[in-house]
């Protein structure tokens, strides 16, 4: 038996690395819950997607992407060739970062936003450039652009003069990452402030996690900007979550380059024919995200009428609530002792905020009788 400790071989830059975790709630109580802090679509998947999945009879073999692909892409209306699918939108972020990111590279992040940006920058050995939102969580375009064009002289301000040496090494950030809409506030980025921050010599990564429920989409753009990439998800408007279908829509090389280098069967089987069924099965879905959109906007009215819940202008399926008077904390708590569960922040900036997905009707009536009680 060797006494070789392998853990000495480890990455050192990740000892101090924090898990990301979104808890655990048990299969066996999920149908006793209203379960509203994960952005999940209540409504589930569509009947067909269900189906094809009950009656796929080849989960022995390897299945293809190219008829997912192929349909995803007449989806969106762009070509097969801009199209990378994915074990969730989650693995691109990972594979976009790893087809451009050396070693000490940076990526641009923009908190409060979606953290599996800076949780695979850390993991591909990149550093993080964050350019902190303003008060009303829009993006500072001003800071993001001073970020990237003076980028040497933030760095040689550092109070380490032994680091100096490696500074004139250093590049601007590579990557710009803002989720459109934005988890967990749910703006949209104003098309000026999309157009600027193409204007800069970075790649700019949409990820539009969210974009069914915002009726708004920089797909169609890709094809002709050549530093675009737009990401997408079967997660949130299919309700395929646990089954992780995603994709990107990338200019044609940089697709190919994706296409080259990820593994080749990283869409399982399951996800793949419930995908294609899903985008057989549009008019029901696209039903479902209707209900959700008009049940947002009804729940923002009654939630600004509690007292203590300021509610953000959303474009995704879920609302942003600032607290007033109250805790946070507490409100979360509480609803999680009436079975319903919603997301409440530990960072600083966000204690005084809870987000909650849009449920069925009856969900959302459970809620705020709730809330009414309190």
């Amino acid at each position: 038996m060797s006494n070789f400790d392998a853990t000495k071989l480890l990455r050192e830059d990740l000892n101090d690395f924090p898990p990301y975790s979104m808890g655990h709630v048990p299969l066996a109580e999920l149908d006793s819950l209203v379960k509203l802090d994960l952005n999940e679509n209540t409504y589930g998947p569509s009947p067909k997607a269900l189906a094809a999945v009950a009656q796929m009879r080849h989960y022995h073999r390897y299945v293809g992407q190219q008829e997912l692909r192929e349909a995803i892409a007449r989806y969106v209306g762009v070509g097969v060739e801009h199209i990378v699918t994915s074990n969730g939108a989650d693995e691109m972020i990972d594979l976009v970062q790893r087809m451009f990111l050396n070693h000490g590279d940076a990526i641009v992040d923009c908190p409060p936003s979606f953290e599996m940006y800076a949780f695979f920058a850390r993991v591909n050995g990149a550093r993080i450039v964050r350019v902190p939102r303003r008060e009303d969580f829009s993006v500072d375009v001003d800071a993001v652009e001073k970020a990237i064009s003076d980028f040497r002289f933030q760095i040689s301000d550092s109070a380490n003069p032994t680091a100096e040496s490696l500074i004139s090494k250093l590049q601007s950030p590579k990557l710009v990452f803002l989720a459109n809409p934005n988890n967990p506030d749910g703006m949209m980025i104003p098309p000026a402030d999309v157009e600027r921050l193409l204007a800069l010599p970075a790649l700019l990564v949409l990820d539009e996690a969210y974009a069914e429920f915002a009726g708004q989409s920089y797909a169609a753009r890709v094809p002709t900007q050549s530093n675009l990439i737009v990401l997408r998800t079967f997660s949130k408007w299919a309700g395929l979550a646990s089954l992780r279908v995603g994709y990107c829509i990338a200019p044609q090389a940089i697709a190919a380059k994706i296409l080259q280098c990820k593994a080749p069967e990283n869409v399982n089987a399951a996800g793949n024919v419930a995908a294609r069924a899903s985008l057989d099965d549009l008019e029901y879905l696209h039903a479902n995200v209707r209900r959700i959109v008009a049940e947002r906007e009804r729940l923002a009215g009654e939630f600004g009428k509690l007292g203590f819940l300021q509610p953000l202008p959303s474009r995704a399926n879920f609302l942003f609530c600032r607290v007033l008077g109250r805790d946070a904390r507490q409100i979360h708590d509480a609803l999680a002792g009436h079975g319903i569960l919603i997301r409440a922040f530990g960072a600083p900036r966000l204690r005084e905020y809870i987000r909650i997905a849009i449920g069925t009707p009856e969900e959302n009536e459970t809620v705020l009788k709730a809330l009414r009680e309190m």
